[in-house]
């Protein structure tokens, strides 16, 4: 009986593998996975100490899914959609404001898009695929987020203690709510069929709405790394 049911799996797992490279066939992939991104053309963030703050990559997620049309074996297309966050973030500081010593951290610009991709897949070999496209990106969300530590006399009575700092501030109207960018990448699928999909995108449009001090024509930069599951239509 195990070997019917190993021999029943094994050939379901077979035939829904190669049902994705027949020509003229469907498939959908939701998938999931996390992001690593920045903002390009930010000068170092000045704050009021006279210090200076490097910019730095941060960490988000993304989720969603694609239907792909086969239209050769060699090659398909594919549109979805996805929700992704990402930003930039700054590096950690400590200061003295006259008496008060402050240590700030986890300073995180936070920029969450529903976002459109629009990709030609070419299969160099089986399972595996170069990828291009265009991408639509929607801003919903954004915001700054930091968190420290102050070393204060709270209530005046000459004792130095630590309160802990933390907040969150909407910076939506700085940005602007369009985004344009091209994504580029590879993947490749298992005869699960679970499909590793890497792809870098590149912003075209600019991200702040106006130019301020230090921040002139910055975009998106973003790579993602998803892992996704594959099924026929």
């Amino acid at each position: 009986m195990k070997k019917i049911v190993m021999i029943a799996v094994a050939a379901l797992m077979a035939t829904t593998a190669n049902a994705q490279f027949e020509k003229g066939t469907w498939s959908l992939q939701p998938y999931a996975g996390g992001v690593i991104s920045s903002v390009s053309n930010v000068e170092p963030l000045s704050i009021g100490s006279g210090q200076n703050l490097e910019k730095k990559m941060t960490v988000g997620c993304i989720f969603g899914g694609e239907a792909e049309y086969q239209f050769t074996e060699k090659f398909s297309a594919a549109a979805g959609v996805n929700y992704t966050t990402q930003g930039c973030a700054w590096e950690d500081v400590e200061y003295w404001d006259g008496p008060v010593r402050v240590k700030i951290k986890d300073q995180n610009d936070i920029l969450g898009y529903v976002k459109i991709p629009i990709v030609a897949n070419y299969y160099i070999f089986k399972g595996f695929a170069v990828k291009a496209g265009v991408q639509l990106g929607f801003l919903v969300t954004s915001k700054f987020f930091a968190r420290g530590e102050a070393e204060m006399d709270v209530f005046d009575e000459g004792v130095m203690r630590d309160v802990n700092i933390y907040g969150t501030v909407d910076m939506k109207d700085l940005y602007q709510k369009f985004d344009f960018s091209i994504p580029v990448g590879v993947s490749y699928q298992f005869k699960v069929p679970i499909v590793i999909d890497v792809r870098y995108q590149i912003g075209l449009t600019r991200l702040n709405k106006e130019t301020i001090p230090g921040v002139k024509n910055c975009k998106n930069s973003v790579f993602t790394l998803t892992v996704g599951y594959k099924f026929g239509l």
